[in-house]
């Protein structure tokens, strides 16, 4: 089934032809830039800011608007059995203590955010889950209430957290000790203030997004708060022309974030159908936009392609926000700044890192995937992207976490063993590809994508060139990688080592041929009578490794990878390759 079959056709603005996309700025945050946050973050701890924080008690909330989204019945039940959980990671409740953190950072923004109340609200009454909320409330209170600063002030988790604290307000609200009621009101006055002068602090993308939504919610929720409202408003309207390309996807270019983006406007939008009034326009067009993005990077199984450091999520985790946001649409297939390429044809789906990574200030943990593709059969994943770089479970070494980022954890060409972007010990993407060139056709027989960048031109002299081509039926997809001659660096000792790299999704079961040139494919499938593909290869000698694949849930699953090694001489190469659906 092809993506006009769920909606019907349409147009999404495919182009045919060549066009130039370019992305500048391989650096991190400027000197200026640093200094300026650094700066920012030492004038929360001052007495001006303390008394910036200052003003009239609130009594109560306006509304309570509904969260749109259900949480994890999980973690919610560890919850009710006195268990904090997150990204396997698990901590007791009676042991948690916010003034001495013992945990990840992923850990630290879920127990920050308070996006556990969800979690609690999924499975638990009022009466059963207010005392373990108003307890680690409680504690949450006695140490960042009152102390400014560290990741508990962070902008983007006051915009959570107000979020959060004013949807499940039963939870922490329902106390007859009106001392700790009063705490909890001021608390929240306080971070809509300290909002209202750093929500531009955080960084472009979600978070900017996440903290001016949390003014807007204040605003809303908060007596006396029609002021703010405007003013956050006209803040958000600059955070989603900053954070989301005209397209719809996030700047960081992670789906993960895009997913978070949609889900912090649908509970926005929750606040103010609590007040009866409607989304904001701009904040209505930039989902419009955003949810076919989303779904642009969805595979046949309902979940996503593993992009920028990224897991697939859940099926039910996707369909959740989508339904949240109330946009019925089709998926994108061609995006320009998002830099994601779909064919669509039959039951198979092909999506295609087309675009350069994303520049370094806007986004830490990026990888160097471009030209990288994943592909699905229906509901079945046959090559995927190893991702989850910054979704695994907490008991992944961060070795191994970084090694996730490479090239290499991508299906696409490695030459020398190097990144096509250069991935700096402190995390930031250095010096690699600058410029994509693209050209994409379509037509009544296949779809065609060839698509070439310029990461290994500066030291191997090389340009990594790509084809794709996706037939009508959605039963053969044939590709081309060339390494073509291009920029100053030169090949060293005359020839480049190459490796190019198919990631097998787990449960497909990879049989060689004997002529060593191709392999059986056989998909996963109950009955164990999954479809079959063939592989075939012309160019390079074909090999077997293995692999791994991080899971919806963060957790790392084995599996394998074919590749196709060669060197290639001074006047370059080219490899051609294809699966073709047997059974």
């Amino acid at each position: 089934m092809s993506d006009d079959d769920i909606l019907g056709p349409g147009t999404d603005g495919i182009e045919e032809g060549k066009r130039l996309v370019h992305v500048g700025g391989d650096k991190g945050l400027s000197l200026a830039d640093r200094l300026s946050e650094r700066l920012a973050r030492l004038t929360w701890r001052t007495p001006l800011h303390a008394m910036r924080l200052r003003g009239r008690y609130p009594l109560k909330l306006i509304a309570v608007p509904d969260d749109p989204l259900l949480g994890d019945v999980a973690r919610g039940r560890a919850i009710l059995s006195g268990e904090l959980m997150f990204r396997g990671e698990a901590r007791a409740l009676h042991l948690i203590d916010p003034a001495r953190p013992d945990w990840s950072p992923a850990f630290a923004r879920h127990l920050h955010s308070f996006a556990w109340l969800r979690d609690l609200s999924t499975v638990a009454t009022r009466a059963d889950g207010a005392p373990r909320a108003e307890a680690l409330m409680t504690r949450w209170l006695d140490a960042h209430a009152d102390k400014v600063g560290g990741i508990a002030w962070a902008p983007d988790m006051w915009g959570w957290r107000i979020l959060f604290c004013t949807a499940h307000a039963p939870l922490i609200l329902s106390s007859t000790d009106l001392i700790y009621r009063s705490r909890v009101l001021n608390m929240l006055a306080r971070g809509a203030r300290h909002l209202d002068r750093g929500a531009d602090k955080a960084a472009p993308g979600a978070p900017r997004i996440a903290a001016w939504c949390g003014v807007v919610a204040a605003g809303l929720l908060i007596p006396g708060g029609d002021p703010r409202r405007s003013f956050g408003e006209a803040g958000l309207q600059r955070a989603l022309i900053g954070g989301v390309f005209d397209d719809g996807g996030s700047v960081s270019r992670s789906p993960a974030a895009l997913m978070d983006t949609i889900a912090l406007l649908a509970m926005l939008r929750a606040c103010y159908a609590a007040r009866r009034m409607p989304l904001p326009e701009p904040a209505q067009a930039a989902l419009q936009r955003m949810v076919p993005a989303l779904m642009g990077v969805m595979h046949g199984d309902g979940a996503l392609a593993s992009w920028q450091g990224a897991g697939p999520s859940t099926p039910d985790q996707v369909a959740a926000v989508i339904a949240a946001s109330g946009v019925r649409t089709r998926p994108l297939r061609q995006s320009r700044d998002w830099g994601y390429q779909r064919l669509a044809a039959g039951g198979a789906v092909l999506i295609v890192d087309a675009a350069p990574p994303p520049v370094a200030r806007l986004v830490e943990g990026g990888c160097a995937s471009t030209l990288a593709f994943e592909f699905s059969d229906g509901a079945d994943r046959l090559i995927v992207g190893c991702g989850g770089a910054r979704e695994g479970v907490a008991s992944l070494p961060h070795a191994l976490l970084e090694g996730l980022r490479t090239t290499a954890a991508h299906s696409t060409l490695v030459v020398g063993d190097s990144n096509s972007t250069a991935i700096h010990t402190d995390g930031t993407l250095g010096r690699g590809v600058a410029t994509v060139e693209l050209s994409r056709q379509e037509s009544d027989g296949a779809s065609r994508i060839e698509a070439s960048h310029d990461g290994y031109a500066r030291r191997w002299g090389l340009i990594h060139r790509r084809t794709l081509i996706l037939t009508a039926d959605g039963r053969e997809l044939r590709g081309e990688d060339s390494l073509l001659p291009g920029g100053r660096g030169r090949l060293r000792g005359g020839a480049a080592p190459f490796a190019i790299r198919f990631h097998l999704a787990p449960g497909v079961e990879a049989s060689p041929t004997a002529d060593g040139q191709g392999a059986l494919l056989r998909l996963p499938d109950a009955s164990g009578k999954g479809a079959l593909w063939q592989f075939r290869c012309r160019g390079g000698a074909l090999s077997g490794e293995e692999s791994l694949w991080i899971d919806g849930t963060g957790r790392p699953r084995a599996t394998t990878q074919l590749v196709i090694v060669g060197e290639t001489p001074a006047g370059g190469a080219s490899i051609s390759w294809a699966l073709k659906r047997a059974l």
